[in-house]
């Protein structure tokens, strides 16, 4: 089997991959976004409980609302947003354009996505006796679930190569609690539901595996090999020879 034909099938076996995550994501999204839409009772009621539950807890401890005061406000999508951004400036600067246009459209294009499909859905965010937190906007899908997932699963492909495999454990934890972390802080402070979180940590796994299977399927357009986006990628034109058909 010749070099190419091992690199179409590592490409075509990517993609499925990532058609893969989207079906097993993409499916409990939508089906979440009607049940919202329709205000399907057995979610509604889930959520309502959850919200009160939480609520009591959180007017009863001042501490607790602190913390997830400040969980919320350093994990806000703004901090993802300016991270990654200054992470694709450095790697246009080191010559990676392409990882870094993958960074780019996929941050951005999760505040877009998010921002959608707040309008399209149209849920009020939970409404609260004596509430201790407020925030502007739709509800659904939480803006900060799915910005904190997008963010922490584009910062673990960047830094994942350059760790230890000690370390890059460590960083996976760390990628998994954070997203965890703030969605449970949204909805402790009141101002989304439970479906909410979920629905936009799911829709930020979808959103990261359709972007990466964009990135494959765009390498191999370009004459470039196969490579996760945070390989190295040479670039056409930079003293790379394109390649020649034998």
């Amino acid at each position: 089997m010749t070099v190419l034909a091992r690199a179409d099938r590592r490409l075509i076996l990517r993609l499925a991959l990532g058609l893969a995550a989207l079906v097993v994501l993409g499916v409990p999204f939508l089906l979440l976004a009607l049940l919202v839409r329709a205000k399907w009772s057995p979610l509604l009621d889930l959520d309502t409980s959850v919200a009160g539950h939480l609520h009591t807890v959180a007017v009863g401890h001042a501490w607790l609302v602190t913390a997830l005061e400040v969980v919320s406000n350093v994990f806000d999508p703004i901090t993802f947003r300016v991270v990654t951004t200054a992470a694709a400036a450095f790697l246009i600067w080191r010559g990676r354009r392409r990882l870094a246009v993958w960074i780019l459209v996929t941050i951005w294009g999760a505040a877009l996505l998010g921002l959608l499909l707040k309008t399209v859905v149209g849920r009020t965010r939970p409404d609260l006796v004596d509430a201790v937190a407020t925030a502007p906007g739709r509800s659904f899908p939480s803006g900060h679930a799915l910005t904190s997932t997008v963010g922490c699963v584009v910062l673990l492909l960047l830094v994942s190569p350059l760790l230890r495999r000690r370390w890059r454990a460590l960083a996976i934890v760390v990628a998994v609690l954070v997203p965890l972390t703030v969605g449970f802080a949204r909805i402790g402070l009141g101002v989304h539901f439970l479906s909410d979180v979920v629905a936009g940590e799911l829709l930020g796994l979808g959103w990261v595996a359709v972007t990466a299977a964009a990135f494959e399927a765009w390498r191999r357009d370009v004459g470039l090999p196969p490579a996760p986006p945070t390989e190295a990628e040479p670039e056409l034109g930079d003293g790379v020879p394109e390649p020649t058909s034998r």
